[in-house]
């Protein structure tokens, strides 16, 4: 097990950590945010660099399993207000959208999309405004491998669980 990018950037905000097993990595993230009026988009983007580097890599050795919050809403279906957030909203920029693109291209799966088509549903809600029984939401967290089910019907954060069953 390992935490972090091969760099001193991000080094301290526990954001990566990455597990080796017999026939598979794991990698769970917490993507950063470009946060409000996108003053961290610079720094999203050097993540961004640095991660798929090192996703390329470890998935030339065996394969990987990435989940987490990925801070990206990639689809316009994938968040519940698009026209209104686009270009103004940290996980729903054209830059942020490209990079997961890039990271598709580079041979990886968005596994709920892959099962589910079309299907609009959300794994987060803000709390503010009763975002979550509106169903004002963004699907921010992602399994890129094989099958994957979010659990909308389980409380306690404001993000919903997204299970992954894997045949190994």
């Amino acid at each position: 097990i390992w935490k972090g990018l091969d760099t001193e950037l991000f080094a301290d905000e526990g954001r990566l950590i990455i597990a080796e097993f017999t026939r598979f990595y794991f990698i769970g993230a917490y993507v950063p945010n470009s946060g409000r009026g996108l003053v961290n988009l610079g720094g999203r983007e050097k993540w961004e660099e640095l991660f798929l580097e090192k996703i390329k890599d470890l998935d030339s050795k065996k394969p990987v399993i990435y989940a987490g919050d990925l801070n990206v809403a990639h689809n316009e279906i994938d968040l519940a207000n698009p026209d209104s957030n686009r270009n103004k909203t940290a996980g729903f920029t054209d830059q942020e959208r490209g990079w997961f693109t890039r990271l598709l291209g580079a041979g990886f799966k968005d596994t709920y999309r892959e099962l589910h088509g079309d299907k609009q549903e959300y794994t987060f809600w803000s709390y503010m405004g009763n975002a979550r029984s509106r169903n004002i939401g963004w699907r921010l967290d992602y399994y890129v491998v094989k099958s994957s089910e979010i659990r909308t019907d389980v409380m306690g954060s404001d993000h919903a669980p997204v299970v992954l069953e894997i045949d190994i």
